[in-house]
């Protein structure tokens, strides 16, 4: 995100926290949530999906609330003046395309608007349907998790992502041989799918709270967290969210400020002079030197920390002026003694979300086989299939496979040797003296192991990504 669409986010957030109470903020919340989802998307290729993008955003969001809420909530009148708002909105900046210089929430001229009516009212009608001529279903929450999970991977799988620009260029009448991977790109979807996926899995669970359609659109697109988390979970945001605002005060005013200036320091200071010498895919071939091949690798290692660290700031700050406390996400990672407790304290909330939902029900399904696998095979299975999972919600690349694989087999590798010399380690490190060496061996180490598997994760092929590793210990 630009430095001023966050300064002009901040500005609108304090005004809000200022002269905004209790309904007012709440409105104020969806609205501009919404407007900063069509504000954000970045221009696309293919023509007038940089405004269909955000549309199916919202059309997506309405329908996992539907499908999630009980029955008292999908009564409330209140819906039916959100369902209002948000369609008017999105009329209205449909309209800008009769007045290009006011095109300030879209990246190029929106499409005509006689296919947005059509679209909302298609969209409209089937809610409809689903709402008179049906009962709630668990089926429907079973093919929910199924198509968000299948436009994930959509969005994720480079070929997949190639045959839906190449169709989509078709659909539209552009030339089909000028397809690429980077044509379809929808801003902030990997969060919103896991907070659809946390939803629809606590859904299921009976442990989803009644939310009316304002609060779930409002959880699911918080303008603050859209684009870079931290992944909240619902029941915690609509407590902050429901809790009485009286506004701001010179008590949650500065905290709030210092949390945006440093994240803003991070970012535009540090993250990005770093990011002039980070590893990246032209830097790693043109590098010979063992010296200066880590100088670009340690850079990456801090800038990919600041730049992300930074941006949970920004988020943390704003959403504090607003008066809602999101979750950390960051505690010093870098500083911790062993893998485990790294990713314990790097993007908490991803990894919370990754335990919740994948990490302990697996292993519990695993313990409940007639004849359960070994202690360590299971932690083995689990943490490598974890690992394997974060790294393909970056991508499913060779890449990312591989880095995903580094972090499983080394948390698994960490859990062993723990276990082995628990003993050993408590009865030597009997000293203050002792104990700061082994924390700080432990530091150095598992810094480094971070460190090298941050080449996959900055390249984009293993043979530059081996390269590199050869060159870092002189044997290239």
């Amino acid at each position: 995100m630009a430095l001023e669409k966050i300064l002009i986010l901040a500005a609108a957030s304090l005004l809000c926290g200022i002269f905004l109470r209790e309904r007012g903020r709440s409105w104020f919340l969806l609205i501009v949530s919404v407007l900063v989802i069509f504000w954000l998307q970045p221009a696309l290729p293919i023509r007038g999906f940089d405004f269909w993008i955000p549309v199916a955003t919202l059309i997506i969001t309405i329908f996992s609330w539907y499908i999630t809420a009980d029955d008292e909530a999908r009564k409330q009148r209140k819906n039916s003046i959100v369902l209002a708002i948000i369609a008017g909105i999105i009329v209205l900046l449909n309209l800008t395309r009769f007045l290009p210089a006011a095109q300030i929430f879209t990246a190029s001229r929106p499409p005509q608007i006689e296919t947005t009516i059509a679209i909302l009212f298609i969209s409209g009608l089937t809610l409809f349907a689903f709402s008179r001529l049906t009962k709630f279903s668990a089926s429907f929450l079973t093919v929910g998790l199924i198509l968000t999970i299948g436009l994930f991977l959509t969005l994720k799988v480079p070929a997949l992502t190639y045959w839906t620009s190449t169709f989509l260029r078709s659909l539209t009448g552009q030339d089909v041989s000028a397809a690429r991977i980077t044509d379809f790109r929808w801003l902030g979807f990997s969060y919103v799918a896991f907070r659809l996926i946390h939803t629809i899995r606590d859904r299921q669970s009976g442990r989803f709270p009644s939310v009316d359609l304002g609060e779930y659109l409002t959880y699911v697109i918080f303008f603050p967290a859209f684009t870079a988390g931290p992944i909240d979970r619902i029941e915690r945001f609509i407590k902050d969210l429901r809790a009485p605002f009286a506004g701001l005060s010179l008590e949650t005013f500065f905290p709030a400020g210092q949390r945006l200036l440093l994240g803003l320091f991070k970012k535009f200071v540090i993250a990005d002079a770093l990011a002039l010498i980070a590893l990246n895919d032209t830097n790693a071939t043109q590098v010979t030197s063992t010296f200066w091949m880590w100088v670009i690798v340690y850079a990456y290692a801090f800038q990919i920390y600041f730049d992300f660290s930074g941006y949970t700031d920004i988020a943390l700050g704003i959403a504090q002026l607003l008066g809602i406390k999101l979750p950390e996400n960051f505690a010093s990672p870098y500083l911790k003694p062993n893998l485990t407790q790294f990713w314990n304290n790097w993007h908490m909330t991803l990894t919370q979300w990754f335990r919740a939902y994948f990490f302990n029900p697996v292993t519990r399904w695993l313990r409940s086989w007639q004849k359960p696998m070994s202690i360590p095979m299971m932690i083995l299975f689990t943490q490598v299939a974890t690992m394997l999972l974060i790294g393909f919600w970056h991508g499913v690349t060779w890449n990312f496979t591989i880095w995903g694989l580094w972090h499983g087999l080394g948390l698994f590798l960490h859990n062993r040797w723990n276990d082995a010399t628990k003993a050993k380690s408590a009865a030597w490190a009997t000293t203050p003296t002792r104990q700061a060496v082994l924390n700080i061996s432990g530091i150095f180490l598992t810094f480094h192991f971070v460190a090298l598997g941050w080449i996959f994760f900055a390249l984009s092929s293993p043979a530059t990504s081996w390269q590199v590793i050869l060159k870092l210990f002189g044997v290239y």
